[in-house]
């Protein structure tokens, strides 16, 4: 990378990451609060009364779903919101005017939407620690996971963003696909517990393989295999950065 789009980088970095934290009230303290009535409602009222789940108190299960859930919102909504905001307010297109490839904008704000997932995952981290027993099994892997769905999501932001023509469209996907897929992704259950047919279907999610791997890294829990839950995460995130790069090469959603 050259000297010229190592600052540029920098200063995108840096644009996002200041960004999100001057108005941490609004991205910070809101996933904290939410994180907390899970664990008080799922976990202390409703999950008191199930039985364990692969050996795991039900609060234990689904903390690092509950974590990852935080992650996976944040990154997303960083990235779409900011990008489409540069996108709505004009100023996007001095970016794309100056000598900066479309990897390293794209790198820029992917790296602010994982600067903001990983802060907001250690909030809700914190957050779990009173209500659940929940430990690190293997930091390598719990770290791994997190990460790649922070990059994940992020990525899928910024393709949100590029195709957005109004403040509707930003909000169509997280409502409409995120928020059912994170849902229906063993959050809350495990996949086992499934009848046959729809542990199959399940297998489609992408959202299930991070939130197994996740787990496995945290209490050493997985219904998927950890090699295949982390192709399948690489290769989403392989194709979605080639596909980002591809549309923002071209300049679409972005020339008029």
């Amino acid at each position: 990378m050259s000297r010229a789009s190592g600052l540029a980088l920098t200063t995108i970095v840096i644009k996002e990451v200041r960004r999100f934290l001057r108005i941490w009230v609004q991205t910070l303290v809101p996933p904290a609060v939410t994180t907390a009535l899970y664990f008080l409602i799922f976990g202390g009222l409703i999950g008191s009364q199930l039985a364990p789940i692969n050996g795991l108190r039900y609060v234990d299960y689904i903390a690092p779903g509950v974590i990852l859930m935080a992650v996976i919102s944040n990154s997303y909504s960083n990235v779409v919101s900011s990008f489409f905001s540069a996108k709505y307010q004009r100023y996007v297109e001095e970016l794309l005017i100056a000598p900066v490839p479309s990897a390293v904008i794209l790198a820029g704000y992917v790296a602010g939407g994982v600067a903001r997932g990983m802060a907001v995952g250690a909030v809700v981290g914190l957050v779990a620690v009173p209500f659940s027993r929940i430990g690190v099994e293997s930091w390598v892997v719990a770290g791994a996971a997190l990460v790649l769905t922070s990059v994940l999501f992020s990525l899928a932001g910024f393709i949100n963003a590029l195709f957005a023509k109004s403040f509707d469209d930003v909000s169509v996907i997280p409502t409409f696909v995120l928020t059912p897929l994170t849902y229906l992704g063993g959050v809350f259950y495990s996949v086992d517990m499934l009848p046959a047919p729809w542990q199959a279907i399940s297998l489609f999610n992408p959202i299930l393989y991070m939130v197994n791997a996740f787990r496995f890294g945290l209490v050493g829990v997985s219904d998927i295999g950890l090699a295949t839950a982390f192709a399948i995460i690489v290769a989403f995130v392989v194709a979605l950065a080639a596909f980002a790069l591809v549309l923002l090469d071209r300049g679409v959603g972005l020339k008029s």
